[in-house]
């Protein structure tokens, strides 16, 4: 075959592939087929996945409160083919995602903690009491509380391109939710109003600054070794994220930017893949 050919039908192969792979882990649970599991706690039902084996990384897509597992597959890099070979990769459908099959209460009083609950509960269903934690965007937050919540089981954490508050644009999270994922939330659950949607947003979003689960003290306070790769979107502040990094007595960052051109993707991944095997226990 013509090498120019071979190459074009190669391409487009992959292309294809990539194209195709975000459609079949949606399918999957969609359908809670292979791969995707149901675990419930009272009201509570979380739809997870797993994959691979080896010291248990979990990971937390991108996507703000539409966070899902076929959300990990269109990231900057896709952390289930990057480090399910090492580790047992666990992931899941963010509670009350669009497109997602897990589902729950909107807990006005406590949101990010509710949230936490399901990624901790889910490790204890898995019988899973240490971990390291890798996620995107919202993820940022999610992982702070974590490493407030259970500082002795979580040993390391990645966050990348995470989300924070930016005071010149302080309702930027509550709007766009209010726009996008409050109504769809309440067109699919009769038993959640627009109202309940704002007391939600309002206390998730417009009670706090900085990382918005946590604050400068803890953080400066922290002794779990993180890894923080910035972003500067107006939900991904560099500022916020830079300034985490720099609090955080454990913390290293990476270069800046890591995603543009793409061709930098693999240096950063290679940090990423670095952190977690120096942080990994050694009886792992």
């Amino acid at each position: 075959m013509d090498p120019n050919r071979r190459k074009i039908l190669k391409a487009g192969a992959v292309a294809a592939a990539m194209a195709a792979a975000p459609r079949v882990l949606a399918q999957q649970a969609d359908q809670g087929g292979a791969g995707t599991s149901v675990y419930e706690r009272g009201p509570v039902r979380i739809s997870y996945g797993e994959a691979g084996s080896g010291f248990p990384l979990l990971l937390i897509a991108g996507g703000g409160l539409n966070s899902t597992m076929a959300g990990l597959i269109r990231s900057p890099f896709n952390p289930i083919e990057e480090f399910s070979g090492e580790y047992r990769c666990v992931y899941a459908d963010l509670r009350n995602a669009e497109n997602g099959q897990s589902s729950g209460p909107l807990e006005v009083g406590r949101p990010w903690d509710s949230y936490t609950d399901d990624h901790l509960g889910l490790m204890d269903h898995l019988g899973i009491d240490k971990f390291m934690v890798l996620g995107f965007c919202i993820a940022g937050p999610f992982i702070w509380n974590l490493l407030e919540r259970a500082p002795d089981r979580v040993v390391g954490a990645v966050l990348a391109q995470p989300s924070g508050f930016r005071p010149e644009m302080p309702d930027l999270f509550y709007e766009n939710n209010m726009k996008g994922w409050g109504p769809a939330l309440s067109a699919r659950r009769p038993d959640v109003t627009m109202d309940l949607v704002d007391a939600f947003l309002t206390r998730m979003y417009r009670n706090g600054d900085f990382v918005f689960t946590v604050t400068r003290d803890f953080v400066r306070a922290c002794q779990t070794p993180v890894l923080i790769l910035p972003d500067d979107i107006p939900a991904h502040p560099y500022a916020v994220a830079m300034e985490a990094a720099m609090l955080a007595p454990k913390a290293e960052v990476s270069i800046f930017p890591w995603k543009q051109p793409p061709e930098r993707i693999p240096l950063a991944v290679r940090q990423v893949r670095s952190f977690l095997r120096a942080h990994r226990p050694a009886s792992a």
